[in-house]
């Protein structure tokens, strides 16, 4: 079978709602995977490291430098632009979009190879431009990002694969792929403990080294697991370099706007940055633990949100290009309502269990109980921003299969601005203890706005009527209503099991919310949470019998 058999499946593959309903549960399984062996995986990282001090906050920067500049310069572009483009392909062209597949392929390659170089050598400039440090803590920061910084070829060498693979209808290989980056993490951290490594105020060469080359494996083993889905889905690369009127222009004017927009976000990021990194020297919680939490809000988007989102880009793309709006407006609505069901109850466990849950996860080795009560309260500043997460992220990808960038840009300069406006007035006004929850709320708040904002432009869009009185806003409505007893409820019942230890108290408050949720869904006409519990309810029928 030829690489064109193989793309013209790709309008083909996410068409009908089951497979888009198979698509997302399958990616839903792997990111559980996935994120439950995230938490294995920050837990050995914390009992190394810690979560508050220098270390931890130098090893949080020097690895998240990679995912800010592959975001900041493509990484944004890639995730977007790539399905939409891929489908119109293989509609337009005579091969299926096989060659167009591999001149878009070979241009995205090239350019990382240019970045990833680039970053590497700039890396102390791009530390001091992320920081504040100074002596061994910048000395020890900057060996990291080095060795780290690699991991830019291979981020977006696991984005671009795997975009060719959900384009052709192949969901589940990118949302299992990170369980092999996070037991090569895993076991590079476990040799760090039983090598006795770590104990001071920084990292040693050697140490430094193993913990930054070893993250780096985690990465590079995530992408190239990859590589045998591909083989399975028939895909060959060939490279091409005859770019010159291959149609290249309109994917590239679209990543333009998408660049403007990582920028802008990046602009908001750079000041959170900055200012935990300040608060973390002034004694109080840093950018480790914002990271920390920041990784544990974003779990429910990851599980829920993305898979079901990812499953319905090609179907949505290809009715933004067959011109039916109808059924994009039908699509875009099912998501949302679809997300909210479980993003809502998800939210509630955030704020009602952000203290056993911050301690189980984090309350090992080095981290003090002080230090996981400081993450709780950013966890909880995070939480209700979950549910404008989930709904901003289906909007802006209705967009998107429009092959509509520049709406989008310009959307999210309301969430930039009022981010970085609000983060400088909560470390301003705040104390050093308070000052990263305040950043956390602050990001929250924006995303509300701006997801209302972006809503309403949206809705007149795809000329919905009457948007405020859709099916969407009345679901979201009736979820948000069932949510105050249930996190009341569940923080009562943290409250009362607090003294039986962390995984009792998380037991205790996941049970109630569920159950408060479950009781209310009919009374409430919560029909997208009904299927849901009907659903869980025949599985588990079945796994009985």
């Amino acid at each position: 079978m030829k690489q064109t058999q193989k793309q013209t499946q790709t309008t083909k593959a996410a068409s009908p709602a089951s497979s888009a309903a198979r698509g997302s549960a399958v990616m839903a399984a792997g990111s559980v995977v996935s994120r439950a062996t995230g938490f294995a995986r920050s837990a050995v990282v914390a009992a190394a490291l810690g979560t508050i001090g220098p270390v931890p906050d130098g090893y949080a920067v020097g690895n998240a430098l990679p995912t800010i500049v592959y975001v900041l310069l493509l990484g944004g572009a890639l995730n977007a632009v790539f399905v939409p483009e891929l489908v119109k392909a293989a509609k337009e062209h005579d091969d299926g979009g096989a060659a167009y597949t591999d001149r878009l392929v070979t241009v995205c390659v090239a350019a990382l190879l240019a970045i990833t170089a680039t970053a590497v050598w700039a890396a102390p400039a791009i530390v001091d431009v992320y920081t504040d440090y100074t002596g061994d803590q910048a000395a020890m920061t900057t060996a990291l990002a080095r060795y780290c910084l690699p991991q830019i070829f291979f981020l977006g060498l696991f984005t671009l694969l795997g975009q060719v693979l959900n384009a052709s209808g192949r969901f589940g290989a990118m949302m299992w792929a990170p369980v092999l980056n996070n037991l090569v993490v895993m076991a590079v951290f476990g040799l760090y403990l039983a090598l006795a490594m770590g104990g001071g105020d920084t990292l040693t060469a050697t140490e430094t080294a193993v913990l930054g080359w070893g993250t780096t494996a985690g990465i590079a083993a995530q992408a190239l697991a990859l590589v045998p889905a591909l083989r399975a889905a028939r895909f060959r690369w060939r490279p091409r370099f005859d770019w010159r009127g291959s149609g290249l222009t309109r994917p590239l004017r679209a990543a333009g706007w998408l660049v403007l927009l990582v920028l802008a976000n990046q602009a908001a990021y750079w000041v959170t940055t900055r200012l935990a990194t300040t608060a973390g020297l002034d004694g109080g919680p840093g950018y480790g633990a914002y990271n920390n939490a920041y990784a544990l809000w974003v779990v429910p988007h990851g599980i829920i949100t993305v898979s079901v989102v990812t499953a319905l880009m090609p179907r949505m793309s290809a009715a933004a290009a067959d011109g039916d709006t109808a059924t994009l407006r039908r699509d875009v609505s099912h998501a949302l309502r679809t997300c909210a069901s479980a993003v809502v109850p998800a939210a509630c466990m955030l704020l009602a269990l952000a203290q056993p849950v911050m301690a189980l996860v984090f309350g090992h080795g080095r981290t003090s109980a002080a230090d996981t009560a400081a993450m709780a309260g950013i966890l909880m500043a995070f939480a209700p921003g979950l549910i404008a997460l989930s709904g901003q992220y289906v909007l802006s990808r209705a967009f998107y299969a429009l092959s509509d960038t520049r709406t989008p840009f310009l959307l999210n300069l309301v969430i930039v601005a009022l981010n970085a406006g609000l983060s400088v007035a909560a470390a301003q006004l705040l104390p050093a203890r308070w000052a990263v929850t305040g950043i956390a709320a602050a990001y929250s708040l924006a995303l509300c706005v701006g997801w209302a904002v972006t809503g309403r432009v949206l809705s007149r869009r795809l000329a919905v009527a009457r948007p405020l009185r859709s099916s969407a806003v009345g679901a979201h409505a009736r979820l948000l209503l069932a949510a105050v007893p249930a996190t009341a409820l569940g923080h009562l019942a943290v409250l009362g099991t607090a003294p039986a230890g962390a995984v009792v108290s998380t037991v205790a408050g996941v049970a109630v919310v569920v159950l408060t949720f479950a009781l209310l869904a009919r009374p409430l006409r919560l029909a997208e949470l009904d299927a849901l519990l009907a659903g869980l309810r025949r599985r588990l029928a079945r796994t009985r019998t």
